[in-house]
């Protein structure tokens, strides 16, 4: 596509407020904004008193996965998934895997002109079933992403988000009606953790996690990056996962993640697989049926049993 194609459109979901300033009501950050300003994400900014998306049709990282490193287990197992990234992100997690793309702040550099259309004929090109927003987040980008998901939905695509599912009440209809799955990070399970490492708030993503389950409309699992000393206690890995078997469902299926040190926690150790492992006993005691580990190699905590009579239905490997 050419370098061309435009990347800035006029963006949905905000407010004005006196005196010549905008709020953005896309995420619960809700950015105040005067003429030239930035939102955190970066890529929603104010000009000439209108909002704009300045990320539209810029992809970042299309690479075709397997659909079990998104990681999705109980959707369209086995098949592939053209994944790709945008840039910025609405939280600032201090232990991003995926900072280079998450904190950049130059489009151009950072990533590649593709239009809908494009990106979803490339995903036929390479035999992909459906197309994933993920790397960093695609909320900041939701003008992009739902267009995205239409062209791909025209051509009998599915449509996968890996988000924190950090979103205003009013946003999330339109971004989950496009999504046909979605793997929500729940980041640990106090509002200290989130405050802490994310400058963030763990109340809208347990909103949002539970607004998902309870429509039944987008295919749902949940993945925890656990990390040594933050979120890994007894206590908080208990009420976490007693509130994921009450609050969404004993068969959503759940992912605990190894932690590598990366962005600005470079002195913490990586996670233990016995921490994993630990975290997945939790899990199924709290009455969660499907409760995988990831980032480490682990067969059990990789495979999928019959939660009935514990037999091995699906093995996977490969997918750390």
């Amino acid at each position: 596509m050419p370098e061309t194609y435009q990347h800035t459109i006029p963006a949905r979901y905000w407010r004005t407020e006196p005196p010549g300033r905008i709020r953005c009501h896309l995420c619960p950050r809700y950015c105040r904004m005067k003429e030239g300003q930035r939102g955190a994400c970066f890529v929603r900014r104010n000009v000439g008193g209108t909002l704009v998306l300045t990320s539209y049709g810029r992809a970042s990282g299309l690479c075709v996965d397997p659909m079990e490193k998104k990681p999705l287990y109980h959707f369209l197992p086995g098949t592939d998934i053209l994944s790709f990234g945008t840039m910025g992100c609405h939280l600032a997690c201090r232990f991003c895997q995926n900072w280079h793309l998450s904190a950049a702040t130059d489009e151009r550099t950072m990533s590649t002109a593709a239009s809908p259309d494009q990106i979803a004929a490339t995903a036929l090109r390479h035999g992909c079933t459906s197309v994933a927003f993920t790397y960093n987040d695609p909320i900041p980008s939701l003008e992009f992403v739902v267009d995205v998901a239409a062209a791909c939905r025209e051509r009998g695509l599915r449509t996968v988000a890996v988000t924190n599912g950090y979103i205003t009440e009013e946003a999330r209809v339109e971004f989950f009606d496009a999504m046909d799955a979605a793997n929500v990070d729940l980041k640990a399970f106090t509002e200290e953790f989130y405050r802490r490492n994310c400058a963030a708030k763990l109340q809208p993503v347990l909103e949002t996690l539970q607004y998902i389950a309870s429509r039944r409309r987008t295919w749902l699992e949940v993945t925890t990056l656990i990390i040594p000393g933050e979120n890994d206690s007894e206590e908080e890995l208990h009420a976490l996962s007693e509130w994921v078997a009450g609050s969404l469902g004993r068969d959503v299926p759940l992912h605990f993640s190894a932690f590598r040190p990366a962005y600005r926690m470079t002195n913490q150790p990586p996670t233990p697989a016995s921490t994993l492992r630990r975290a997945r006993t939790i899990a199924m005691q709290a009455g969660l049926r499907y409760v995988y580990t990831g980032n480490v190699y682990d067969p059990e905590g990789s495979a999928t049993y019959c939660p009935a009579c514990r037999t091995p239905v699906i093995q996977r490997e490969g997918f750390a």
